[in-house]
């Protein structure tokens, strides 16, 4: 079936994986503690410290922070963290050189673009909104993180598909994670890997294998950037 949709990772896919673990989580780190503090008695956040296991909801999100852990209320919490960065020009998102004049590309050829992430749909608006190649939230049609389930897990990826409401063969699914490939192949979408020698990515040799997006094109019969 003829690709339609375009569904992509970010970490270790269109931005660096030093991006996040080296400018992003510890800005978070650093501001948790005053940011919970000056939203004390905020309905939203204290919702999502309801959330948190432990007499020490700030303990635990430190341990989570600590162990990398893709819990939801920690994602959440980061992406609000995040966003007050961005909004003020302390961040901005990193994205490979590669990726936007593809993504752009891809988008005029009448593509859609959606992105599934473990990080929270707030916290991947800012990044693609406040990037290092511009504002690219208006070629997106969806954003999806752990809320639709785990990446690990087939049945995510068909909840993905039946948001889009486009039959999971036309979906093509960018990552570097092998098993996020393999559970997203077995709902049923098309799959490439993405190789990055300055990521570190091991090739898994289950599913196509691209250096860069221009490879992606060319591998999986995409339009090639101008």
């Amino acid at each position: 079936m003829t690709i339609t949709t375009v569904l992509t990772d970010i970490e270790g896919t269109t931005s660096a994986i030093a991006f996040v673990k080296e400018t992003l989580f510890p800005f978070a780190e650093q501001a948790l503690d005053g940011f919970l503090e000056s939203r004390r008695g905020d309905a939203e956040v204290a919702a999502i410290l309801a959330e948190v296991p432990g007499a020490d909801p700030a303990a635990t999100l430190r341990g989570w922070m600590a162990d990398d852990v893709k819990a939801t209320p920690l994602k959440t919490l980061q992406g609000m963290i995040w966003e007050a960065g961005f909004r003020d020009g302390r961040l901005r998102g990193h994205l490979w050189p590669d990726v936007a004049p593809c993504l752009r590309a891809w988008h005029a050829a009448g593509l859609r673009l959606a992105v599934y992430s473990s990080g929270s749909v707030a916290a991947q608006r800012l990044l693609f909104g406040h990037s290092e190649a511009g504002d690219l939230l208006p070629i997106f049609s969806g954003f999806f993180d752990t809320r639709v389930g785990h990446k690990r897990e087939a049945a995510s990826y068909a909840a993905i598909a039946a948001a889009l409401a486009t039959p999971p063969a036309s979906i093509l699914f960018l990552s570097d994670v092998a098993e996020e490939l393999d559970a997203a192949a077995a709902s049923g979408l098309g799959t490439c890997q993405l190789v990055r020698p300055a990521d570190g990515a091991v090739p898994s040799g289950r599913h196509r294998e691209a250096a860069d997006f221009p490879a992606v094109a060319a591998l999986c019969g995409l339009p090639a950037t101008p």
